[in-house]
């Protein structure tokens, strides 16, 4: 007896934009559950930047109250830009390349759930927990650091740090697509904190040797520290805020370049 196919003229009901939303909304908010139960990710990252804020920016500061004041403003920049990186880097890249060795990855391709949520809801994560480090490093820094700053330049500076997870985030979709599970956190040590130190997160720029000045002016953290300090009146040079901004762009495309390239090659293996 011959089989007889038939063309499928099923087509799947249109969401509505609400629905659409809301589906977004909630793939968000299970990724952030997802993230406050993994306590490593979850306390080092908020941990470390706050750690080392309080041991260099106030603990190790000068003792003149001025010039200390002056050290815990500065490093409140710097520090929150490395809490950042972190963030975006970590729950980002790791937790993209983990979820691609498991499978997890596929299985949201195949789900009815557009894949655009999967990568919003990561973005929305790092942007949160952007906050939360932004956030609580401006409360120490208030406290204890007598770090004085008006309404409008503390909101100026945590709206910078929390876009910065952007191009943090782009680099970690890089990262996510061609590092393999078990070296995904090397990878992104390896890139994280030799970028962290080169772009004057932990010394002051003008105290590194003129080469790693020069070199620091193509990282993403150094265009991203200097955005910050310049909201707080203390960059190297204040003016060249477009040229910051236009740097960070550049990284950003060119990380989402290198990830749909990544993801294009991730399909071919899948289902080709």
């Amino acid at each position: 007896m011959a089989a007889t196919t038939f063309p499928a003229t099923l087509t799947p009901e249109p969401r509505s934009w609400g629905r659409t939303i809301l589906l977004y909304g909630k793939e968000a908010k299970y990724e952030f559950i997802n993230k406050l139960r993994i306590p490593v990710f979850a306390i080092s990252t908020i941990a470390f930047p706050i750690m080392f804020y309080v041991l260099f920016g106030i603990v190790l500061g000068p003792g003149n109250p001025a010039n200390r004041a002056q050290s815990a403003t500065y490093l409140l920049a710097t520090m929150a830009c490395f809490g950042v990186m972190g963030a975006s880097l970590f729950g980002f890249g790791v937790s993209l390349a983990i979820e691609r060795g498991q499978g997890w990855l596929m299985v949201k391709r195949a789900s009815p759930m557009p894949i655009a949520a999967y990568f919003v809801a990561k973005l929305v994560n790092a942007a949160i927990f952007s906050l939360m480090i932004s956030l609580l490093l401006l409360a120490i820094g208030i406290t204890f650091g007598h770090v004085r700053l008006t309404l409008p330049v503390a909101a100026k500076l945590v709206g910078i740090l929390v876009a910065a997870a952007i191009p943090f985030s782009s680099m970690g979709l890089a990262i996510g697509y061609f590092a393999k599970p078990n070296s995904a956190p090397a990878v992104v040590n390896l890139l994280y904190l030799p970028m962290a130190f080169c772009s004057g997160l932990w010394i002051p720029l003008f105290m590194l040797p003129h080469g790693l000045r020069m070199f620091a002016k193509v990282l993403p953290p150094y265009h991203i520290s200097q955005l910050a300090l310049n909201s707080l009146g203390m960059g190297m040079n204040p003016t060249s805020a477009s040229g910051h901004v236009q740097a960070l762009l550049g990284v950003t495309l060119l990380c989402l370049g290198v990830a749909a390239w990544g993801s294009w090659r991730d399909e071919g293996q899948m289902y080709g």
